[in-house]
């Protein structure tokens, strides 16, 4: 085995020059202990700096209900064309607050509300880049006859009407008797002579005519010389058919170009609209988006510009890697961007920027872009978010004098949150007692939040920085930093297992890397090499290329260390640690035991799938997705194959498609999987209370097929729920009770639910009891158990729910209820604001609302209202409330 030491030699040894202390190998035997050794505690030390939080690039207004307030009462009121940047600035709010599901939909309403092509074709890049990896999901809604809407280009040609000639390809006619009985006059251009109708050319335009019929030299001639006018015979014969018909021959893109330079020249409008018509229809690659981008900015053709920019778009990220691109983004003056997107300028910078900071966020791509999109804000919110953003790609190039001025300009226009990015400036010029004073000013004068707290801690030390990192955990229990500081502080002081503690407590309720990574080294210096291996697998899933230590060395290279001193399982051991830990609801565990036995197990598909059933129950759905489409791939057959594309299908919200897809598998071989998904497809999609009775067959018919005991525990559960819902309670008890045998701990809970439904509320409690001595991440169970016991028992529960999972809302509507019950309104609105002031969450909203009726506080009643429509505009009782305080509102 070889040995793992934080040591300068060490690094040298392994030729990793990029700093001094590093887990690397060293030499065979045991891992080094951490305890007892001056080098290896200056390891320590090394190790658990903690790096600066990150000044974020977010739209972050320091009271988002009030902002998303605002947006709901401006759509309800405002014309077509300005809902699009309504939802685009929501979209911004959403992605402040790290709600992503909520982010995507306000996008997907920015392209469904879209009232021009230019917005509808931005906003249907950024879903595609959003959705980047989801491709597959429309080749599969094609297969059962669906369009995904959002990956189709858009037809220019069709769909934009100016009123102008509509433009038809014919092959060139017999001209002999074109011009009888009308004035003929006589292009030259060099040796050919090209007939016109004198009147029909005229026709064209307001210069034309003035030149053929007007008091110029040429109205006289019968034959005029254009040769110097940059038009060849071949577009010159092709004007002149479009004078008589309004139709265009057949021509190349060269030939059309010189006749859109001969509208340009001359100001035909019907001309150069069927010319640009054509030319768009040319515009199929890369290379011919660039070239024509070129000439339809310099002749201010949109359509042409429309075109070409949705190719170009349409290949984000990777056409910002062509120089060629980005020359056309980033040099494009106000005249030719609204050619290129008409008044969707600040839609289009935000989408190029977004993609930009993500791929490089100090690159000169990114700061041109940036400016740009500054140029483009329109609106105080608007210039917040881009003079925020362009401030703090400033100030990670140390482009500080810049980064200060962008800041504070950011902060007097009411972007309170760039106050981060003044104080870091201001310690970084040692002077952390004004950054104090400035953050001090600004909390003393509003209700104050948990980042405030954060920062302000960057410029205290010892017991004071605590202080403060703890109000900032109280005040938002989602902050990673304090966490991560408290426990490598108790690391230092050699207090390993209580940094064990502090670590577990965020990684209770939300999965972090960086907190993955700590806490796999706390394993190592507790010689638990067994649990760090599973740290180190749990990492590698959600990040196969991810990098630690501060991106000096691969995790994989790290696993190989470990792996080394851990004894080795067999696929049958395997199998059963998988069952352990599924069984105690270790899920991060499980995912370690499935990352392991892809290794070496044949059957990759089954694991594939397993593992993103566990990345869903970690609020991983972009992993799990991953996990499913690589279960797809490798699928040992096709019905197997049509499971997973139905999983894909339904968790993507397409329930009838992946019902399909059940059907079509169960008609190839009955099975476990189709079987139980065709039942959870149409259990979700129809609300008739006959579906039941097929549901149920249908999880009997899986039950008969063969499978795992971690699979038919989960049928067995969802089988007695459905008995539960019929009413069928000794049925249901049958499932839970044979789910138990086989390991299924969750089942706990819903035989809970039917000793309750017994009126046996001790015996319910009993079983939450049980499951919450052999459930991990217990929290749900402590929630459950709640309704179970009288009230004093009931609140030590919401307590213990909100101290391992701090997100779950229950607990403060629990205890916000019981305080307006005791008639103490402004305890129970301020329980609710807590919560609401770190979680975007429609029922807290919706009943702090609801209290602000009863007390008479109209105008809170509304904000609240209109802030959980915009998380959920459709939702029914909200609705009601809305409808009913709005018409309070004096």
């Amino acid at each position: 085995m070889r040995k793992l030491f934080f040591s300068e030699s060490a690094c040298k040894e392994t030729k990793l020059h990029s700093a001094p202390h590093s887990w690397l190998p060293l030499e065979r035997g045991k891992l080094s202990k951490f305890s007892g050794h001056a080098a290896a505690s200056s390891s320590i030390d090394s190790l658990m700096k903690m790096p600066e939080p990150a000044v974020l690039p977010h739209f972050k207004p320091a009271d988002y209900v009030d902002i998303l307030a605002q947006i709901h009462e401006e759509l309800e009121s405002c014309s077509p064309d300005e809902k699009s940047c309504l939802y685009l600035l929501q979209f911004q709010v959403f992605r402040g607050l790290g709600e992503a599901k909520l982010s995507r939909r306000s996008l997907q309403s920015a392209w469904e509300k879209a009232s021009t092509i230019h917005e509808k074709l931005i906003f249907g890049a950024w879903l595609k880049y959003e959705k980047k990896g989801e491709e597959a999901i429309a080749d599969l809604l094609s297969s059962c006859g669906k369009c995904s809407q959002e990956f189709r280009l858009l037809d220019f040609v069709s769909q934009v009407s100016t009123g102008s000639h509509v433009m038809s390809y014919d092959d060139d006619d017999d001209e002999s008797d074109e011009f009888q009985g009308s004035a003929v006059v006589h292009f030259r251009i060099r040796d050919d002579m090209i007939a016109c109708d004198r009147r029909k050319l005229a026709a064209l335009s307001t210069p034309l005519y003035a030149m053929l019929n007007g008091g110029f030299r040429e109205s006289y001639l019968e034959v005029i010389d254009m040769s110097r006018n940059g038009i060849s015979p071949i577009g010159m014969r092709a004007i002149s058919k479009f004078s008589l018909s309004g139709r265009l021959p057949y021509l190349s893109a060269d030939a059309i170009l010189e006749m859109l330079d001969f509208a340009n020249k001359f100001c035909c409008k019907g001309l150069k609209d069927a010319c640009e018509r054509k030319l768009a229809s040319f515009v199929s690659s890369r290379q011919d988006a660039i070239d024509f981008m070129e000439c339809a900015l310099e002749l201010g053709c949109s359509i042409l510009a429309a075109s070409c920019l949705q190719v170009l778009l349409n290949e984000l990220p990777e056409c910002l890697n062509d120089e060629q691109v980005v020359r056309i983004f980033s040099s494009a003056n106000k005249a030719q961007r609204l050619t290129m997107v008409g008044n969707a300028s600040f839609s289009l910078y935000c989408l190029l920027s977004e993609v930009s900071m993500s791929t490089n966020p100090t690159s000169d791509v990114t700061v041109s872009f940036l400016e740009k999109l500054v140029e483009s804000a329109s609106d105080s919110r608007q210039k917040q978010l881009a003079l925020h953003q362009l401030a703090c790609t400033r100030f990670l190039r140390k482009d500080y004098p810049e980064s200060e001025r962008l800041f504070n300009a950011a902060f007097s226009a009411g972007h309170l949150y760039s106050l981060v990015g003044l104080a870091r400036l201001a310690a970084l010029r040692g002077n952390k007692h004004f950054a104090l004073k400035f953050l001090d000013s600004v909390m003393s004068s509003r209700w104050p939040l948990g980042w405030m707290y954060q920062e302000r801690a960057l410029y205290l030390e010892g017991d004071n920085k605590l202080e403060n990192l703890n109000k900032a955990t109280e005040l938002d229990p989602t902050l990673t930093y304090p966490y991560m500081f408290r426990a490598a502080s108790l690391m230092k002081r050699q207090s390993v297992e209580a940094a064990l503690m502090e670590i577990n407590r965020i990684l209770g309720f939300k999965l972090v890397l960086e907190c993955l990574e700590l806490r796999f080294c706390c394993y190592l210096a507790l010689e638990d090499y067994r649990a760090a291996l599973c740290d180190v697998q749990a990492i590698l899933t959600l990040a196969p290329d991810y990098r630690m230590i501060g991106g000096r060395v691969a995790a994989k290279q790290l696993r190989m260390l470990v792996l080394e001193n851990v004894e080795q399982w067999t696929a049958a051991d395997c199998w059963m640690q998988l069952y352990d830990r599924w069984s105690s609801v270790d899920d991060i565990g499980s995912l370690s035991v499935i990352y392991q036995m892809l290794e070496s197990d044949n059957a990759k598909g089954v694991l594939y799938f397993r593992q993103s059933l566990l990345l869903l129950r970690l609020n991983c759905p972009e992993a799990a997705m991953r996990s499913l489409q690589l279960a797809r791939e490798h699928a040992s057959s096709d019905h197997e194959r049509l499971v997973y594309e139905g999983w894909i299908l339904y968790d993507t919200g397409h329930c009838e498609e992946g019902l399909q897809k059940a059907e079509a598998s169960i008609a190839i071989q009955r099975s476990f999987e189709a079987f139980f998904l065709k039942a959870y497809a149409l259990a979700d999609s129809s609300l008739d209370p006959s579906t039941s009775a097929t549901v149920v067959s249908l999880l009997e018919d899986a039950l008969r097929c063969p499978s795992d005991r971690l699979r038919k525990g989960q049928a067995l559960n969802n089988l007695g729920s459905v008995y539960v819902d019929c009413g069928k309670l000794d049925l249901a008890a049958e499932c839970y009770i044979n789910a138990l045998k086989i390991g299924h701990t969750r089942a706990h809970q819903g035989l809970a639910r039917v000793h309750f439904l017994r009126n046996n509320r001790a015996g319910a409690y009993d079983e939450m009891t049980k499951l919450i001595e052999k459930a991990r991440n217990n929290a749900s169970a402590y929630e459950k158990r709640s309704e179970y016991c009288d009230r004093e028992l009931t609140k030590t529960d919401l307590q213990m729910v909100t101290k391992l999972d701090p997100l779950r809302v229950y607990p403060y509507r629990y205890r916000a209820a019981v305080l307006m019950d005791n008639h103490k309104e402004k305890e129970a609105i301020a329980e609710l604001t807590k919560a609401i002031a770190f979680k975007a969450d429609l029922n807290l909203l919706h009943l702090r609302a609801a209290f602000h009726e009863h007390i008479g506080d109209i105008s809170s009643a509304l904000r609240d209202c209109r802030a959980a429509l915009s998380v959920d505009p459709n939702h029914q009782e909200m609705l009601e409330l809305h409808h009913r305080v709005n018409s309070q509102e004096p």
